[in-house]
């Protein structure tokens, strides 16, 4: 039995209750106002008045269901009053309420019908609120011993001590109807305020974008900081093997300036997924691609190059994402293949990129790394419209290839 009366009495511990109540009274706010100027609204008697609150001010909402800024304010309201709490972007997100501007005529249609069903909800409840503690004092009245007669409420011309037993009575029916039509509400809101196709179309493409630039954002974490480990484990290799000075010397600078670039890139991307810097460091570009030959060659490897275009004038999308394949191909060389002639060739004209990356094959081939280089090299050439293909070729090279086109993007 203390369960059930828990259950009975809890919306009323609750501000939810209170709030939602609150929102149903400022519903006849606009039925008043239009009595006000309908001159003689109020010098009608009993429920008469309260149907010119509810019938006044339709025209005017339907007027104002056409203006896309109502919307955003019912959202507001309904979000602030009908469920309340914490008011973040998340938590208002949570709600299902939107608080977007109208954008179609569906989306007016929805808010006027959002309008006229707190109008309609709106008005009783206000009613109610009036009329039955009335009520309930003219039983008090009438239980002690006086006749009473309020306006709108029959009159009592039989006092007795037994109308005290009914003097709770219309308290209790206000309260279940407030909180039964404050749930109603908050149900409603959800379908008639809730976000149109295209908004939920709009938040299911920025979610996808965000993942889509933190996967980004990995795969280049993945080829920076695995190309710089790739080449300081190479570099400190030879430096012990080679138990020269000099080119220990040569070595340590290498690992330096390859961890440098590495922290840079680090940082960067951080920063990104912090979302607090307005503007990041740039990235690297193919006309850094001598940054990339030169932590080759420091690492033992001989690599002849050959660049050639107007790497300088490439869109920045494509110039960007070949700057990564181009660096991938190098790491993957240096980590499965060691410091083994490379043949670089990076080519530009007014329809494509080419890059091509070719190396002999060891005579006894490292175990395949677990990992997702090459395969985010094929996805960046696929995502600019290109193609990446790599293995061996005829003349037993490992060869990586890719052709991006650019006429499309100038």
């Amino acid at each position: 039995m203390s369960f059930s009366l828990s259950t009975v009495f809890r919306p009323l511990t609750r501000a939810v209750t209170y709030t939602r109540w609150l929102h149903q009274l400022i519903a006849s706010v606009a039925g008043t106002l239009a009595g006000f100027v309908h001159g003689g609204t109020f010098r009608s008697t009993g429920m008469e008045v309260w149907l010119w609150i509810a019938v006044l001010p339709v025209p005017v909402l339907l007027a104002a269901a056409l203006i896309p800024a109502v919307r955003r304010v019912e959202g507001l309201q309904a979000q602030l009053l009908l469920t309340p709490g914490p008011q973040g972007p998340e938590e208002r997100a949570g709600t299902g309420i939107s608080t977007s501007p109208s954008l179609s005529w569906r989306d007016r249609g929805r808010t006027a019908g959002w309008l006229l069903l707190r109008l309609a909800v709106g008005v009783p409840v206000s009613a109610l609120t009036v009329q039955l503690p009335v009520l309930s004092f003219a039983f008090l009245q009438a239980a002690a011993g006086h006749r009473t007669h309020f306006r709108g409420l029959p009159a009592i011309d039989a006092p007795h001590g037994w109308y005290a037993l009914l003097v709770p009575l219309p308290l209790v029916v206000l309260l279940a109807v407030a909180v039964w039509a404050g749930s109603l509400m908050a149900a409603a809101a959800g379908l008639l305020l809730g976000p149109s196709a295209a908004e939920r179309l709009a938040v299911l493409e920025a979610r996808t974008e965000r993942i889509l630039e933190h996967n980004r954002l990995a795969q280049e974490l993945h080829d920076s900081i695995g190309h710089a480990l790739t080449v300081t484990v190479l570099q400190a290799g030879a430096a012990r093997a080679a138990g020269s000075p000099e080119f220990t010397d040569r070595a340590l600078a290498a690992v330096e300036e390859t961890g440098r670039q590495a922290l840079t890139d680090l940082e960067r991307a951080l920063r990104l997924l912090r979302e607090d810097v307005p503007h990041p460091a740039a990235r690297p570009v193919l006309a850094d691609a001598e940054r990339l030959l030169e932590s080759a060659r420091a690492a033992g490897s001989t690599v002849r190059a050959e660049l050639s275009g107007p790497l300088a004038a490439l869109p920045g999308p494509v110039s960007r994402e070949g700057y990564r394949m181009v660096q991938e191909a190098l790491t993957n060389v240096l980590r499965h293949a060691g410091p083994v002639p490379v043949s670089v060739r990076i080519a530009a004209d007014a329809d494509a990129l080419e890059l091509e990356v070719r190396n002999p094959m060891p005579a006894s081939p490292a175990p395949a790394a677990v990992g997702r280089g090459l395969r985010g090299l094929r996805e960046r050439a696929v995502l600019l419209g290109g193609k990446a293909v790599a293995g061996p070729d005829e003349d037993g090279e490992w060869r990586v290839h890719a052709r991006l086109p650019l006429a499309r993007l100038r």
